[in-house]
């Protein structure tokens, strides 16, 4: 289980026990892909971060979507049960690897058809799209380096009064420590701080998982 950064230890069960239950395919996919991928299975979003992104998705009623950095394919599947029938959602890797394995789990789940898989780096499959093409919601859980770049590209192609997601901004509490000079880490503390400051936008930080940033554009 990825431990809820910010969040007391004592309150990790409780949480995890008060959210609506994971179906046996989740605990399959996530099983899976420890199994197989083992210290990289980390890449993998929380449980609870699936719960809430069909929670958002459902709720902002949201029938195109987009995610940068797919994995495994649990985000995606998550979204795509909470799209209506005739949804849609873009998503992005560069892995044949992770993702065969996604598809095939999107396949059992029914979800298959929803979803349009591209393998190329994500700037350039967002370059390529229609100048007109918006999207409702859009998740980030991808190379940290480039999370500045994703966040202003998908500020151009979410609609007014969409949503954007980004995963690991609290990236283990590291970008609390002023002496920690890596490079995602200085990414993701910059991004932080232009994004709390951003007028293009109405965002929250939430301590889920590793940390979640929620930003609506207006």
């Amino acid at each position: 289980m990825v431990k809820v950064t910010g969040v007391e230890d004592a309150f990790i069960p409780y949480l995890e026990a008060h959210r609506s239950a994971d179906d046996p395919l989740v605990q399959e996919l996530q099983a899976e892909t420890q199994q197989r991928f083992g210290r990289r299975a980390g890449m993998q979003i929380a449980l609870a971060q699936g719960t809430l992104l069909r929670v958002l998705v459902a709720a902002c009623g949201a029938q195109r979507a987009i995610e940068i950095g797919t994995f495994t394919g649990l985000s995606a599947l998550s979204i795509a049960r909470a799209l209506p029938p005739h949804g849609r959602l873009l998503a992005c890797d560069v892995s044949e690897e992770w993702t065969q394995v996604a598809r095939r789990y999107w396949q059992r789940a029914g979800v298959a058809e929803k979803i349009d898989l591209r393998i190329a780096p994500a700037l350039e499959t967002l370059a390529s799209l229609p100048p007109g093409e918006r999207f409702d919601f859009a998740f980030i859980d991808a190379d940290k380096e480039n999370y500045p770049a994703y966040y202003e590209a998908l500020l151009e192609r979410v609609r007014p009064g969409g949503l954007i997601a980004i995963d690991n901004a609290l990236w283990g509490g590291r970008v609390l420590d002023p002496e920690d000079a890596d490079e995602s880490t200085r990414v993701i503390r910059e991004l932080n701080a232009r994004i709390a400051k951003d007028d293009r936008v109405e965002a929250v930080l939430l301590p889920v998982a590793d940390g979640l940033w929620l930003a609506r554009r207006k």
